[in-house]
């Protein structure tokens, strides 16, 4: 992506909520972004579009495993200034409970970071932080 190759050369950080809003699945989630402490911050904002259950309203299970993938990816080219977007090698999510119908926030950290991969751990919750609706693990390629 042009954006991400612009700012390694630059040796800057790129606009996180801009990179998040050019990648179409991203834009139809209504995901934004903003970097607080060293780690980027997702926001989902709550859509009927997002149920998988509409009986509980519970947002869809791809739902929540593509926002923690795209946090885990996101946390990996901000971390690492990479001029590629990095990709999944294998990744693990555990559904911890139900998300329901209002803004849920994801953001990741690298719990360890080699030559080619990375090992990234990220969470999704809700109203509190310390109540995870899901997390997952997984390694990611440095492109």
């Amino acid at each position: 992506m042009e954006m991400l190759a612009r700012a390694a050369k630059a040796g800057i950080a790129p606009d996180m909520d801009a990179l998040i809003a050019a990648v179409p699945y991203c834009a139809w989630l209504g995901l934004s972004a903003r970097v607080e402490a060293e780690r980027v911050v997702l926001a989902m904002p709550f859509d009927a579009k997002l149920v998988g259950n509409p009986i509980i309203p519970a947002i869809h299970g791809e739902v929540i495993g593509s926002l923690l993938e795209t946090a885990a990816i996101v946390q990996t080219v901000w971390a690492t200034q990479s001029a590629s977007f990095p990709k999944p090698i294998d990744i693990t999510i555990d559904y911890l409970r139900t998300g329901r119908a209002i803004t849920s926030y994801a953001s990741a950290h690298l719990a360890r970071q080699g030559r080619r991969v990375v090992n990234v751990h990220a969470l999704m919750w809700q109203e509190d932080e310390a109540k995870p609706i899901a997390a997952l693990r997984g390694h990611l390629l440095l492109g």
